[in-house]
């Protein structure tokens, strides 16, 4: 027979994934819980309208063209030429973290992280279907009886209509949503909108459904780097420690016991917590700052005619006395390079012209003579109409006075999105060349609108020995 010591598990070993214990958060009111419900409202009311949204000439206001390589954002459009845009952004959306970090904690967590946002919709969904805690907890260590099946079926029934919803809306942003909706409903669609449509659909059915708080603790790498933004006056959720322990339950209504603290150990910060973390063991990776342990307490204290704020939003300096400075040195660096970034971003989209112009020398010769005696310098010009419209170009020659186009303001018409290659020939006779390297600007300029120009310059080459 095999020895008792032979059969236990073993620990360190097991420690290295703890079996997962399903938390059923309380549902919590005050000031916070409103924030969240804001907010979720606020981001999800963008998706899933943002889509539908349609411009004065029809076109779809947000949409992510691939397969035409457009992107139309409201008033604009934009190309794969602009994508130092997206890398702006990019690097805004960065920086903003970064501050937003630095100042708040884990704000975009606890607020308007997509993990976050649809896993409150579904936690609303599931307690409207199951009830409260107490009775969702009761439901799952129930029989499997016809009450049961309605129930849980139904919650999930509803959490897989939200979850398609959910994917088809994504969808719609790099798919005309309207005619992505008519080809779902006839079940007519292409073999990729399928897939992704089912594929984020699933993937926030499982995130926000089955995974929730596992997302944050093992899967999201900004728990893990999160602390490297940190320091003792970044606002955080901090349980005053001083002034709740010693720790105690005690009857409402009564004074409070000298030998206790302001905490009456009721777990209710515990049963709150979306992540099921002790706030009172200190700030944790887990937290995502959602403040709803904040809401129950305040709510807790107001009951017990206690002080509120012995789970607050505070800096590890505030608690021990050394003062509130949330504004310091790295929050103005901060806020100088976002702001200075933003404004140029901008600055650059308000007087982006959406036409460009390249030009390159024949390389097969860089001079040749004329059937008319001029010397002759051929280029090939390269127009992009980065315009929501087809548009055609007038090219004309400007900074050699004396030479001429051939043919003479040559016109190009360009389809929205576009670029087309033509060839230009510059001119000049012998007696208005001065150097062998003369400085020209070729501009083209769209006949229906005269803000639609660009130029570029080159250089009209003569003979070396014109010039001995």
């Amino acid at each position: 027979m095999s020895s008792p010591e032979k059969n236990k598990p073993d620990t360190a070993q097991d420690s290295l994934y703890a079996k997962r214990k399903e938390i059923y958060p309380r549902e919590v009111h005050g000031i916070f819980a409103r924030w969240r419900v804001a907010m979720v409202a606020l981001t999800l009311g963008l998706y899933y309208i943002l889509p539908w949204i349609t411009m004065a000439d029809g076109r779809q206001a947000l949409l992510f063209d691939l397969p035409n390589r457009k992107f139309n954002i409201f008033m604009m459009t934009l190309w794969p030429q602009d994508l130092i845009y997206l890398s702006a952004l990019l690097i805004i959306s960065a920086l903003g973290l970064f501050l937003f970090t630095s100042v708040g904690g884990r704000l975009w967590c606890g607020y308007a992280c997509p993990q976050t946002v649809w896993t409150e919709v579904f936690l609303w969904i599931e307690r409207k279907v199951e009830g409260s805690r107490q009775k969702q907890i009761k439901l799952a260590k129930s029989p499997w009886t016809a009450e049961k099946v309605f129930k849980k079926g139904g919650k999930h029934v509803i959490w897989l209509a939200l979850s398609l919803w959910t994917g088809l809306t994504f969808v719609g942003y790099f798919s005309p949503i309207r005619e992505l909706t008519v080809s779902f409903v006839n079940w007519d669609l292409g073999p990729w909108e399928t897939f992704w449509i089912f594929f984020y659909g699933f993937a926030t059915y499982g995130n926000a459904g089955w995974l929730r708080e596992q997302v944050c603790i093992y899967m999201c790498p900004y728990a893990r780097f999160q602390s490297v933004m940190f320091d003792n006056n970044t606002l955080i959720i901090s349980y005053d420690e001083k002034r709740g322990d010693p720790r105690g339950a005690r009857k409402r209504g009564k004074n409070k016991p000298s030998d206790k603290g302001d905490c009456i150990d009721c777990g209710l910060c515990v049963q709150a917590c979306p992540t099921g973390i002790d706030i009172r063991d200190g700030l944790q990776y887990q937290c995502i700052a959602c403040a709803a342990c904040i809401d129950v307490c305040d709510d807790v204290m107001d009951k017990m005619d206690y002080d509120r704020g012995l789970i607050r939003y505070t800096t590890v300096n505030e608690v021990e006395g050394k003062g509130l400075h949330i504004f310091r040195p790295r929050i103005f660096v901060y806020s100088a390079i976002l702001l200075g970034l933003v404004i140029a971003m901008m600055w650059s989209l308000l007087v982006r012209i959406p036409v460009g112009v390249d030009i390159t020398r024949d390389r097969n010769i860089l001079y040749r003579e004329a059937a008319n005696g001029n010397l002759e310098n051929v280029f090939k010009v390269r127009i992009m109409n980065q315009d929501d419209k087809p548009h055609t170009f007038v090219i004309s020659l400007e900074g050699f006075p004396g030479a001429i186009l051939d043919p003479d303001e040559k016109e190009t018409h360009v389809e929205s999105g576009k670029i087309i290659d033509t060839l230009v020939r510059v001119q000049a006779s012998e007696d208005i060349i001065k150097s062998r390297s003369t400085n020209i600007t070729l501009r083209i300029t769209a006949t229906d609108d005269e803000k639609l120009t660009d130029n570029e310059d080159a250089r009209f080459i003569a003979p070396a020995d014109w010039f001995q």
